[in-house]
């Protein structure tokens, strides 16, 4: 397979999983965009060996991807990663800690507190916008605004917590921290409980306001980090900063027993005025571009 037929592969993954990301990277440049559907489609294919049905030894697929990313690419996302990998420059520990904390997931079912939680989201979230910033370009030194693209990384990845509590539970993991929800008499029984019943609880609905609260906060420590980007990558950020934090409006008790989303209306209601910007952003670099 070539190279533009590969990267278009992963732009088919990133389209049918990942929608509201997918309508903010249309917001990106042109050459910026099979970079963000490669790293998209490798995160994914780890993802369904971890969760897909059918998967015998998940453990020896996850080794034998991490085996794969040192040798010749074998399939279509390897080889899209590997051209992205060498074109940016990205350093391979963000995989290595990648594919770590997608081997948490084999065992690990529950997070004592946010410390435990974030150690997995180094791996889970925060290498993603570490892979992610060199394609975004910054205005700054790369090293300045790491701190905030990982921040944003864990603000993302906590909002699909948030979203996604039935379906881990599914799953046999609750990745809500055990602390917050003993804080309000919250244990895996109650949760099923209102799975299974889809009957709101004030102990539930309280100990999800309060993470949603946390979140919103980490979702502010990491916006100055959107300024620092490249002019042209902003209104994708902006776009995906602002579509993500609205999911954080929709959890309530209901996340246990059906997926919220944030309305078509409300998507394009922001991604039109981000695409006005983003053709802004690129007129400068028309113009310096003109013979």
């Amino acid at each position: 397979m070539d190279l533009g037929s590969a990267y278009a592969a992963c732009r088919r993954v990133n389209a049918r999983y990942g929608k509201t990301f997918f309508l903010a990277t249309t917001l990106l440049r042109a050459e910026q965009r099979p970079a963000v559907h490669a790293l998209y489609a490798f995160a994914r294919w780890a993802d369904e060996i971890v969760d897909a049905a059918g998967v015998h030894d998940r453990a020896g697929e996850l080794d034998e991807v991490e085996r794969l990313l040192d040798e010749e690419p074998s399939n279509p996302v390897l080889l899209a990663l590997a051209d992205t990998v060498r074109r940016y420059d990205l350093d391979r520990s963000l995989f290595t800690d990648f594919l770590a904390s997608m081997r948490m997931d084999l065992d690990v079912t529950e997070y004592a507190d946010l410390d435990a939680l974030g150690a997995y989201m180094h791996g889970s979230a925060e290498v993603i916008g570490l892979q992610m910033l060199p394609v975004l370009g910054t205005v700054v030194p790369r090293e300045e605004a790491a701190p905030y693209a990982a921040r944003l990384g864990t603000a993302f990845q906590l909002t699909n917590f948030l979203r996604d509590v039935g379906e881990d539970l599914d799953r046999g993991r609750v990745y809500l921290p055990q602390d917050v929800l003993a804080a309000h008499g919250v244990d895996r029984d109650l949760l099923q409980w209102v799975r299974r019943h889809r009957r709101a609880n004030d102990r539930v609905q309280r100990a999800l306001d309060d993470l949603v609260a946390h979140s919103y906060a980490i979702y502010r420590s990491a916006e100055p980090g959107i300024e620092m980007l490249s002019a042209a990558s902003r209104p994708c950020m902006r776009t995906a900063y602002t579509l993500y934090r609205d999911i954080l409006g929709l959890v309530g008790c209901e996340v246990l027993w059906r997926r919220v989303a944030v309305p078509n209306a409300r998507r394009f209601a922001v991604a039109v005025p981000g695409a006005g910007r983003a053709l802004l952003a690129r007129a400068p670099l028309a113009r310096t571009a003109t013979p």
